[in-house]
């Protein structure tokens, strides 16, 4: 662990480290005005919200920019041409930096931090992928229909009791349970407490933890962040022993569920013949349970953010839902991705606010990105997914208007590649994205049929960063809605194309 949490700092201060950032002529990349010695752009900087912060330095500044802090540099890239670029697997690879290094005394060589050298990072995906499967997928399907059940059952008693709903919270449970159900066969019980399971308390301590890492000087660090470290600590701890429980029950089991945590434990290479260690299974599982529901929880609650402040879309979507599942109680694996339009709802949600704001990439050989910034080899730049989503190059004068005929097939197809990101991009995007876009999806159309959702008509959108984002403070309040039959939508095109890119992960459309 201890060597772990060195390696991990070193990466994080050589990626940060001007002279070692890898740009030859960073003085072509512009930066915020009146820069400062050792301080440099932090004054005036926004600490509690960086990605917000950088947001509106991106705005000023435009496609690549760089920001400086106690010594430590970055550059951002948001721009579509430039983003494209970075996302060639023949020039760039991913970067393991900034936050997601300081991940890595917890998650090791999971699938989201290991280096790109690590050997487990190739053995995990390989053992792993077939559990994002088709016929996988198919399997998971029930059990997510159980756990949005009792969301729903919940809700029914809040609707009842004249009570606003707490959405990301309730999100976050739905979510949890269902990746711990559907990869572990774990049931964290959620829904049965009424504050947040101590799992979810430790895990956005660490992802907070993290994310404050990054704002404080390296050197001040041990002082600041003394008490800090102690509570992350602390949180480390608990996370490994409720995961070794999870795991131990398992392998006391003679009964084999043929889910996530039975191939860490039991499936060997089909080429070497390796298996996975015994560390290495703890931080597979720690990275599934906490990248399997921080980031699809977040979506979900943006994605009822704005179908509650556009009854327009809310209505469409709704009526879809009851054209294509009509009264069948639990809607079939097949029946949800007919959603075309709700699927629309929920990529224009992901486009605003991509809850993995951000992605780092660095250079495999010597390049000159957009023919203008030489970079070395190991040189890295930090993709602002949040402001690509946003290029009025692409999307228009109004982009940051919520519209989800932007994902209409022919305008998809229309679109440059690599303009919508929110899983990453290349062999390192998110193996569990078809997973996280049949959950949201199925959530989505079940709530829909069951709610009308009513703002509170003084919220205003804020977001909360902890490496990921999240709406902070959204409440909803639920009507009772009434079914009228659905008549068939004249405008709905897309039941011949997909409405985003293919997956990563299988190459099949979505």
């Amino acid at each position: 662990m201890a060597e772990t949490t060195r390696a991990a700092q070193a990466t994080v201060a050589k990626g940060f480290r001007g002279a070692e950032l890898g740009w030859p002529e960073l003085r072509r990349i512009p930066h915020p005005p009146h820069r400062l010695p050792v301080l440099g752009d932090a004054l005036g900087a926004r600490l509690r919200s960086p990605v917000q912060d950088s947001m509106r330095i991106g705005r000023e500044l435009g496609p690549i920019f760089r920001r400086k802090g106690f010594g430590k540099e970055i550059v951002f890239v948001w721009g579509a041409d430039l983003a494209a670029e970075l996302a060639d697997e023949s020039r760039f690879a991913k970067h393991v930096g900034l936050g997601v290094a300081n991940l890595r005394p917890i998650a090791g060589d999971g699938l989201f931090t290991a280096y790109n050298d690590e050997p487990n990072w190739q053995l995990a995906h390989d053992v792993l992928a077939p559990g994002f499967s088709r016929e996988a997928m198919e399997g998971y399907h029930p059990m997510m229909l159980d756990v949005a059940e009792r969301l729903m059952g919940r809700w029914d008693r809040e609707r009842a009791a004249g009570r606003a709903v707490d959405v990301p919270g309730d999100m976050t449970k739905l979510t949890l349970e269902t990746i711990a159900r559907t990869g572990f066969g774990h049931d964290f019980g959620s829904f049965e407490r009424a504050r947040p399971h101590p799992f979810i308390t430790a895990m956005v301590g660490t992802l907070s933890f993290a994310q404050r890492r990054n704002q404080v000087p390296e050197q001040l660090a041990p002082l600041l962040l003394r008490r800090a470290a102690r509570r992350n600590e602390a949180d480390m701890a608990y996370l490994n022993r409720a995961v070794d429980e999870v795991v131990e029950a398992r392998r006391g089991s003679t009964k084999s569920d043929g889910d996530l945590l039975d191939r860490m434990l039991e499936t060997v290479h089909p080429e070497t013949g390796e298996r996975l260690s015994p560390e290495n299974v703890r931080r597979q599982v720690i990275t599934f349970l906490v990248a399997g529901h921080e980031t699809t929880s977040g979506a979900l609650s943006f994605a009822l953010h704005y179908l509650s402040r556009h009854p327009e879309v809310a209505d469409r979507a709704r009526a879809e839902v009851d054209r294509v599942w009509g009264d069948t109680p639990r809607p079939g694996y097949e029946q949800v991705a007919r959603l075309r339009y709700v699927r629309r709802v929920l990529d224009e949600s992901l486009r605003l606010w991509p809850t993995a704001p951000a992605f780092a990439r660095e250079a495999r050989e010597e390049t000159v990105l957009g023919g203008v910034h030489p970079m070395l080899r190991s040189a890295w730049a930090l993709v602002l997914t949040v402001m690509l989503h946003r290029d009025p190059a692409v999307w228009g004068a109004d982009a940051e208007r919520f519209d989800p005929e932007r994902f209409d097939a022919k305008a998809v197809r229309a679109r440059p590649a690599h303009t919508f990101k929110p899983f990453g991009t290349g062999a390192r995007a998110c193996i569990g994205r078809q997973f996280a876009l049949h959950e949201a999806t199925l959530v989505l159309g079940l709530l829909l049929r069951r709610y009308a959702l009513r703002p509170d008509p003084a919220y205003r959108l804020r977001v909360a960063e902890r490496l990921t984002l999240m709406p902070e403070g959204l409440t909803l309040h639920l009507d009772h809605r009434d079914r009228t039959p659905a008549a068939p939508d004249p405008d709905d095109h897309t039941a011949d194309a997909p409405s985003g890119p293919r997956c990563p992960v299988t190459g099949t459309a979505d």
